[in-house]
């Protein structure tokens, strides 16, 4: 299996256009050893010619243009991109889709808490229609029906299963303050010719007993790496919002993230959906050399992850 870290940052990217935090002040002026990361989005590949994308950033267009495992080939109007499937409504993880309209039909795979967001609150898909259209391909995952499995006709190597977890949905979301089985999922990759799996989860606000069981058979994880502390955006000045308030496990503390990696026997785990105010991203940081102690690396874009 061949992933692709297309981007890696979370909304608004590295720097974000409008924050002077130290982060991205320290980035443009040379002074912090970081790279700068686009929106995060990946693509899976059995054979690495035939890709699904796993969400679709706003910086979805660029991101393509930087991977030439992504560019057409053959005809005058091709695409290796055979379908895309979404975690959440997200306007961070959707709005990518837009750049597809010039493409084929989109071949979508979403779950019904989400379809229902991208044609209400955020009406993506109904404005898609009057342009390459989309195949609605549904993700049963929904009411008591927590976890589906599913295939991608395209992409016969790989089995995919969707797993519902603890999040945020968007603010155009009905779910926002009344959360409902399917506005977020993880999911599990598996190559079929390998028994590789990948397990992957850019927002992931809790991990319980079904998260830890799937991690735990996972060949890389590849997991929420948005905030360090649960009040970082506060401390920075940045916003009056908790990681906890937006969805997100924080990596330190002995209920973070890193502490919940720590047992797995996963040879790669890396984190991605980095937001811009965390410490991490400055490769000089003591918080970045302790993921290095705890094997855990931070996703950049370009990023590549054979299995």
């Amino acid at each position: 299996m061949k992933i692709l870290v297309l981007g890696s940052g979370a909304g608004g990217g590295f720097p974000q256009w409008n924050c002077n935090c130290t982060q991205c002040a320290g980035l443009r002026s040379g002074t912090t050893r970081a790279r700068a990361r686009t929106q995060s989005s990946i693509a899976v590949s059995a054979d690495g010619e035939h890709w699904v994308l796993l969400n679709a950033s706003p910086d979805l267009g660029a991101q393509v243009r930087n991977q030439p495992a992504l560019h057409p080939r053959g005809s005058p109007r091709d695409t290796p991109i055979k379908a895309v499937v979404l975690m959440d409504a997200q306007i961070d993880h959707v709005t990518g889709l837009l750049s597809l309209r010039e493409g084929p039909p989109i071949e979508l795979y979403c779950t019904p808490c989400v379809f229902e967001d991208l044609t209400s609150g955020l009406p993506i898909l109904p404005t898609l229609q009057h342009y390459c259209g989309v195949h609605w391909h549904l993700l049963p995952v929904a009411g008591d029906d927590r976890r589906a499995e599913f295939r991608i006709g395209a992409l016969p190597g790989l089995r995919l299963h969707a797993l519902a977890i603890a999040g945020k949905a968007p603010p155009y979301s009905p779910h926002r303050h009344d959360p409902a089985v399917g506005d977020n999922i993880a999911l599990v990759v598996e190559d079929l010719a390998s028994g590789e799996r990948l397990f992957y989860a850019p927002g992931l606000a809790h991990i319980g007993d079904a998260e830890r069981e799937v991690m735990a058979g996972a060949s890389c994880v590849l997991v929420d790496g948005t905030f360090w502390t649960d009040d970082e955006m506060i401390a920075a000045g940045l916003g009056p919002h908790t990681a906890a308030d937006l969805g997100h496990l924080p990596q330190s503390g002995v209920q973070g993230m890193v502490a919940a990696l720590a047992p797995l026997s996963a040879p790669r785990k890396v984190l991605i959906h980095i937001n811009n105010s965390n410490p991490i991203l400055d490769e000089d940081s003591a918080q970045h050399r302790e993921l290095r102690r705890h094997g855990v690396e931070v996703a950049h874009d370009g990023m590549e992850i054979e299995l």
